[in-house]
């Protein structure tokens, strides 16, 4: 019976994957406030399913997650939601675009809202230095779009630049842990 159980939590343990989410400091050492080039940051970075957008910011702002219309009109009317506590952790859990905006009189329109295309979590990361991204088939290089005149923000696009952070997946670590554990309990059943 015991050994049932053991090897029914060793399969279980086989069978399941972690990947561990990184937390984005949203601005980076700037945090959430006036003078920081947004943009510029969320390029850097790649946003997927299972992660965490960190704002950091004093009691001078907050933070209203908005739908596209409002975040090119910079109205928090309509926000989805409003975090205000200083410190509020986001937590990406679908792919899409998201938008952000500081719902503070004047702030969105001095540049503090953020638009980030978040993607699904994979099961296999790319390790840095793996393949160069592809190419469209024209043989054409995409030329990187800038805001219209119209105030409309450029589509956000999956950055291939490394940021730093550590994505850990299942696979050979699993195995081989699980055969350690397994020998180890195996080794005290008799």
């Amino acid at each position: 019976m015991a050994r049932t159980l053991v090897v029914s939590l060793l399969v279980m343990f086989l069978a399941s994957e972690t990947v561990f989410g990184v937390d984005h400091i949203v601005g980076g050492s700037g945090g959430w406030a006036l003078g920081n080039d947004y943009s510029t940051w969320a390029s850097g970075e790649t946003f997927t399913v299972g992660d965490n957008l960190v704002f950091n910011y004093d009691s001078t702002h907050q933070v209203d997650q908005v739908d596209a219309s409002s975040y090119k009109s910079c109205s928090a009317s309509n926000s989805i939601k409003n975090y205000n506590d200083g410190n509020s952790k986001v937590p990406l859990t679908t792919s899409g675009t998201l938008y952000f905006i500081c719902p503070t009189t004047g702030h969105c329109a001095g540049g503090m809202k953020l638009q980030l295309n978040v993607v699904a979590a994979t099961s296999t990361t790319t390790p840095s230095g793996g393949s160069p991204p592809t190419t469209p088939s024209s043989g054409t290089t995409p030329t990187p779009s800038t805001p219209s005149e119209s105030g409309t923000p450029p589509p956000a696009t999956p950055s291939t630049k490394a940021n730093g952070a550590v994505r850990v997946s299942s696979g050979v670590s699993h195995l081989i842990g699980s055969l350690f554990v397994a020998a180890i309990v195996f080794s005290f059943m008799g």
